[in-house]
């Protein structure tokens, strides 16, 4: 696919700078971009924009495709283990990339110790479950752990330090903070071989920020654009998105489990595989898939030990 912008007809040398420095320079990102989000930011009419979007498209053939294509495309879909070889089974074979997977669970469910264990999975050639690849790590509630990466890649015969310099951190203060460092880290995806964005929590900072039900609609149609620009980085540039959710108490519920996922709709849909994980007796914990366009439901039992996630 040509990602040069110098084939598109009619556009000048002083737009394809301002589209260069605003951050759209290859024909992906200016075709999956929306008229007023382009126009906004390179400051280019919006009917100039408009023309731009639709030549892109036009040169990536961006219309209907025979299925055969779309499972050409699925070709290149990589999976990264998790450490434990059920859960891997559960999710068809580890995390995917081009695809947002989303473990919610209580406090101590795991959801940030297997952040960290992708992070350093990912690291892993091929043959061993990873996709000798790099990872972002977005922090939004303080859980990220240098020391937790350290033991973990000892645990699988990687150098700790080099292990390390594989892994970008950012801590995001607030919910625009963390839009931001979804955009920063496209610059990133192009220059290093990065596998891998983990978001430890999506919700927290949304929450915080847009507290009382007049501010849902807002924060909800917040969330939904930055879950698009984290799908739309896991398209363009084949990587994983991995996402850790809180869950709230639904004092309604009087049989089952009286908890549910924070985000409501908007992430039950943009998420293409949910999990909910629970505590078990000591180390143990319970994974169970809720929702996945092609796997069955189902449950899977796994170990949080000093060396990682494990059977």
């Amino acid at each position: 696919m040509s990602k040069d912008l110098s084939g598109l007809p009619g556009v000048g040398d002083k737009t394809l700078e301002k589209l260069k420095e605003s951050g759209y320079d290859n024909l992906m990102s200016i075709a999956a971009a929306s008229g007023g989000e382009l126009s906004a930011a390179t400051g280019i009419g919006v009917e100039t924009v408009s023309r731009i979007i639709a030549e892109a498209r036009q040169k990536l053939k961006m219309g209907f495709e025979p299925a055969s294509e779309v499972l050409k495309k699925r070709d290149q879909v990589g999976k990264i283990t998790t450490g434990s070889k059920t859960l891997d089974v559960l999710l068809g074979g580890g995390i995917e990339t081009q695809a947002i997977t989303e473990m919610h669970g209580a406090f101590g469910s795991g959801k940030s110790q297997l952040a960290h264990q992708l992070a350093v999975s990912v690291q892993l050639p091929k043959e061993k479950g990873g996709l000798g690849g790099k990872a972002i790590f977005i922090d939004t509630e303080q859980t990220f752990r240098p020391e937790r990466l350290r033991q973990m890649a000892e645990a699988l015969g990687l150098d700790p330090k080099k292990a390390m310099e594989n892994i970008f951190v950012a801590r995001a203060y607030n919910s625009d903070h963390q839009v931001l460092l979804a955009e920063k880290a496209e610059e990133i995806l192009k220059k290093e071989n990065v596998k891998l964005i983990v978001v430890d929590s999506v919700t927290s900072s949304f929450r915080s920020d847009y507290t009382g039900r007049g501010t849902l609609a807002d924060r909800q149609q917040k969330l939904n654009r930055h879950l698009h620009k984290l799908q739309s980085l896991a398209d363009v540039y084949n990587v994983a998105i991995y996402v850790t959710n809180q869950v709230m108490a639904r004092p309604d519920v009087l049989f089952g489990d009286p908890t549910a996922p924070i985000g409501g709709h908007i992430l039950g849909h943009q998420a293409t595989f949910r999990v909910y994980l629970r505590k078990s007796k000591g180390e143990k914990r319970v994974a169970k898939l809720i929702d996945s366009p092609s796997l069955p439901e189902g449950e899977a039992v796994f170990r949080l030990l000093t060396e990682g996630v494990r059977d």
